[in-house]
């Protein structure tokens, strides 16, 4: 039996936590194009705050604090999906980029150079880096949504209102999603691991490695585009 809270206790967490829904959207944000605008996860967020100070129940373990994040994220990263912001010609371009990545690994049986896959496609090696962080803009919302690669503070409190399938679900997207990052050459599985799990910056990550910003995005956006290749061929 889940305790519902009352509409004074449901109010007061409201406004006592109004400023984790600021901290989580702003959190995101950075990671986000600037087509998406702040104010918006804001607003879905609160909702998520709202519904979790309606729905939180002590007795699962986990403070509210942690339970309300899970919602807040969850709906912030729900507006997310439901509008795309990449242009189509992105996706197609990595598209475009996944398959003669998998074309020329799978027939030589090592990484794709860059070079290599630019000259597949016909495009300067500048156009093909740019596609690489374009492909940044569109990147796998689930690495924020699990907080990292190997999983993050959605394994401790469930919500309440998932289908046992759809948990099913979420752990079989988990395994493939760390498998895929394992298979990465080892400079971008760092440059994802400094990323998401550390937490750092494209900045910091390019003065961690001694290369310059752009660089770290070119490597990062490789990188997104490897783990979607693999996911896609789990599917």
């Amino acid at each position: 039996m889940y305790t519902i809270c009352k509409p004074d206790e449901s109010e007061e967490l409201v406004n006592s936590y109004s400023g984790l829904v600021q901290r989580i959207a702003y959190h995101l944000i950075a990671r986000l194009p600037a087509s998406v605008i702040v104010d918006d996860l804001i607003q879905v967020g609160m909702l998520g705050l709202l519904d979790a100070a309606q729905h939180y129940d002590a007795s699962q373990g986990a403070s509210f604090e942690t339970y309300a994040t899970i919602r807040i994220r969850g709906s912030m990263l729900d507006e997310l999906r439901r509008n795309d912001w990449a242009p189509k010609s992105v996706h197609r371009k990595a598209r475009d980029v996944m398959a003669v990545v998998s074309r020329i690994e799978g027939e030589s049986g090592r990484e794709a150079r860059a070079s290599e896959v630019a000259r597949e496609l016909g495009i300067s090696l500048d156009e093909y880096y740019r596609i690489t962080q374009e492909t940044n803009a569109c990147r796998i919302l689930n690495f924020i949504d699990l907080g990292t690669a190997e999983g993050h503070v959605t394994d401790s409190f469930q919500s309440d209102t998932a289908e046992p399938h759809e948990n099913i679900e979420q752990d079989e997207f988990k395994k493939h999603l760390a498998a895929a990052i394992s298979a990465l050459p080892e400079r971008e599985k760092l440059v994802v691991s400094l990323y998401y799990d550390e937490e750092f910056n494209l900045r910091e990550i390019g003065e961690i490695l001694g290369v310059s910003e752009s660089r770290i995005s070119q490597l990062l956006g490789q990188a997104h585009l490897r783990i979607r290749k693999q996911l896609q061929e789990t599917d």
